[in-house]
């Protein structure tokens, strides 16, 4: 990026497992809607990545419904950027078996995240949780991208692509651009409410630690109210105040204050009255995108036809990238 005037193809996926929350929506789609603007963006829902857990069937199709409309409510617009759902692109799919082939044993049994989810779901530990590096390096190597939006607990997968890619263009020849991640230096990290010491998760078990953005204003005014801080009573950003730095950032982040700027405004009102502005702060941020979501989902007509534009569209351009892959490989056109 950094003052190129070139466009730069971004890409990024989320998986659509429940409702996408306020470290989601810091953290990554607000910045996205940013991006749009200067860059050719390409945002999926990665719906096969979900298939390593055990899913209702019925939940997930209403999931995915759900998010995909709240990616266009929170500003992600169809004619700007290329927003598709991944099972209905079948060259993921197709790539990802390829990519498997070129990834070694070794680097996937390093992923963080397969020894993470093989703690919390140890009666299903199966090959697709092992191997989702390699889908997830075809999602971003089949477009060219040349970034892709992550925090800094998501390097490793990047890293990874760059990797196979890498190994691939050696054996092969030019055929793979090597992404970079993009990492956003505001709000690329919101915590856990109830647990300010760990990220703001969709699958939080404490029903007070994520903030969802479908949530309606009372209830995220009570998880406020209730958010877990320190014994003291000054709004100071510090060492050792996890709880009111978190709240410090949110209010920055849907505020654009400075930390300054918010110690000078709190001066001497505590943590209550704090914690009731940050609240209200996230209500009215969240209020346009709660109203539009509830309007795209009654226009069925609309969702669907942007469901079929943009795999269509993510099916031609990915089709380039496996076409070339496949010939390189001696694979019969």
């Amino acid at each position: 990026m950094d003052g190129e005037s070139e466009r730069k193809i971004i890409l990024s996926g989320i998986q659509p497992t429940s409702t996408f929350t306020l470290g989601n929506y810091i953290g990554a789609m607000k910045n996205w809607k940013k991006l749009q603007d200067e860059n050719d963006c390409y945002y999926f829902l990665a719906d096969l990545h979900t298939l390593t857990i055990r899913l209702e069937p019925k939940e997930l199709r209403a999931k995915t419904a759900e998010n995909f409309a709240l990616l266009i409510a929170c500003g992600l617009a169809p004619e700007k950027s290329l927003i598709f759902i991944q099972s209905q692109v079948p060259t993921h799919a197709e790539a990802g078996w390829i990519l498997q082939c070129y990834t070694q044993f070794g680097e996937l049994s390093r992923m963080t995240q397969f020894k993470d989810k093989s703690k919390q779901h140890p009666e299903n530990i199966n090959a697709g949780l092992f191997a989702y590096p390699s889908l997830m390096a075809a999602d971003i190597l089949l477009y060219q991208a040349d970034y892709v939006p992550t925090g800094e607990d998501q390097k490793q997968h990047i890293e990874i692509a760059r990797d196979i890619a890498q190994r691939f263009n050696g054996l092969y020849g030019e055929v793979f651009k090597i992404p970079a991640p993009y990492i956003s230096k505001q709000g690329a990290r919101i915590m856990s409410l109830a647990d300010p010491a760990r990220k703001m998760s969709k699958s939080d078990l404490h029903p007070r630690g994520p903030v969802l953005l479908l949530d309606k204003p009372e209830i995220i005014m009570r998880k406020f109210k209730s958010a877990k801080t320190d014994s003291g009573t000054e709004v100071v950003y510090g060492e050792g105040k996890d709880g009111i730095n978190n709240l410090m950032t949110i209010y920055s982040c849907v505020t654009n204050r400075s930390f300054e700027e918010i110690e000078r405004e709190f001066s001497g009102q505590g943590y209550g009255a704090f914690k009731k502005a940050v609240g209200e702060a996230v209500i009215e941020e969240l209020r346009p995108i709660r109203e539009e979501h509830e309007r795209l989902m009654k226009d069925k007509i609309y969702l669907e036809s942007c469901f079929r534009q943009g795999a269509e569209k993510a099916f031609a351009i990915s089709r380039r990238t496996l076409t070339k892959m496949k010939k390189k490989l001696g694979l019969l056109m």
